[in-house]
């Protein structure tokens, strides 16, 4: 069997991509996957994470999928594939083809709004999709518990009946591990804990996607 392929992608800019790829992969490591993380955006963020990460974490697979998608490694069990915001719609449908998953971040803002549903619209035109074949699961991302924002993105997300997989707030903590090249379920401790379990509806959503 191959390897269960997740992608993370939004036209919008600015959502969290490559934290959430980052942590998916540092995720799916640390519970024993043999993991790759593949790189589409040519900013280089998610490699330049596997860099930072070096002797740190467990061993990640860099791919490097910038100019073209390339071969999985023989081995390989879980591939998470971080998407740049520019990518045109026929890329994104030609990863779709791939992917096991879509996972799109969305933030609480007004001005999200708008990118996002015409977003959505245009994923929900794509046949492996439009089929049942590929499933999307939306992450409401850095959220502020109780915000006028939050609310209006719930309100929002709903209205466009599209449900909201996993809800993840917005903590320091991401940053603060990612100069490490180290992701939430690297390190342990009762603080970074209620963090990871805001994590596992959307490892759920994976391994069923699977």
């Amino acid at each position: 069997m191959g390897a269960l392929r997740v992608l993370v992608t939004n036209i919008k800019g600015g959502c969290g991509k490559t934290t959430i790829a980052t942590n998916l992969a540092a995720a799916f490591t640390a519970g024993g996957f043999s993991t790759g993380l593949a790189e589409v955006d040519r900013q280089k963020s998610s490699l330049s994470w596997l860099k930072l990460r070096d002797g740190h974490g467990q061993p990640i697979v860099p791919l490097d999928w910038r100019k073209e998608m390339g071969p999985v490694p023989q081995g390989l069990q879980r591939v998470i594939i971080d998407a740049p915001a520019n990518l045109r719609m026929r890329h994104v449908d030609e990863l779709i083809g791939v992917a096991d998953l879509v996972v799109v971040p969305v933030l609480a803002s007004v001005f999200d709004e708008a990118s996002t549903e015409r977003f959505l619209a245009k994923l929900e035109e794509m046949k492996p999709i439009r089929k049942g074949r590929k499933g999307v699961a939306l992450v409401a991302n850095r959220l502020r518990p109780r915000s006028k924002a939050t609310q209006r993105l719930e309100t929002f997300l709903a209205r466009l009946g599209q449900p909201i997989v996993a809800r993840l707030s917005d903590r320091a903590v991401y940053g603060e591990l990612a100069v490490q090249g180290l992701g939430v379920f690297d390190v342990d401790g009762h603080l970074i804990r209620p963090v990871r379990d805001e994590w596992r509806p959307l490892l759920q959503a994976v391994e069923d996607a699977g």
